[in-house]
């Protein structure tokens, strides 16, 4: 609430005025008024005219308690309530073996299009399958984003290429055309 302390500074406003008004035009002179004025009365010259302001304290909120369940309790609540989520797990790097022609063959890539892939991968990973981009966190030889997206991990380099496979041909329409739009734009 702010109230002047000097209320000898204040004049009555005329009703005369206020009755000759429109209801739109009193509202809107009252709400520029508003800051100077207080229960009709509007203040005349402003010299050391001190405010009172009270300001109250808000109360903080409380922070919600997590209740603990006990090892081996199986009295009450369900499984979701029980069980805490697992945490999100990187996919595991690749260990094993392979060409990247034994890559692409298993991943059902046409050999007609492994000159377009090997063009993209170079690029993308240097055949490399734990390639991993720090910025962004796209990973595998065609620098899936994000790395999630690939099933079955996206580490694992036959896995990248199907997905990459259905990306170049779902999005591009082919890796020719994946191939071209990379060339103009050097990512794809």
């Amino acid at each position: 609430m702010v109230a002047p302390l000097l209320q000898s500074q204040t004049a009555t406003a005329s009703q005369d005025h206020q009755q000759q008004q429109s209801e739109y035009s009193a509202a809107a002179e009252d709400a520029q008024l508003f800051a100077v004025a207080e229960h009709g009365a509007v203040l005349s010259a402003l010299t050391n005219v001190a405010y009172e302001v009270e300001v109250p304290t808000p109360t903080p909120t409380p922070e919600p308690e997590v209740a603990s369940v006990p090892e081996g309790d199986t009295s009450g609540g369900t499984q979701a309530e029980q069980t805490a989520p697992a945490p999100i797990q990187p996919p595991a790097a690749y260990t094993g073996g392979g060409s990247a022609s034994e890559w692409m063959a298993a991943a059902g890539i046409a050999e007609s299009d492994w000159g377009y892939v090997d063009y993209i991968v170079t690029r993308e990973s240097g055949w490399n399958p734990n390639a991993t981009n720090a910025s962004s966190g796209a990973c595998g030889l065609v620098q899936a984003l994000p790395c999630s997206k690939v099933p079955g991990g996206g580490y694992d380099p036959v896995a990248n290429l199907q997905w990459a496979n259905g990306y170049a041909v779902g999005r591009y329409g082919s890796w020719a055309n994946a191939h071209a739009f990379w060339v103009s734009n050097h990512w794809w």
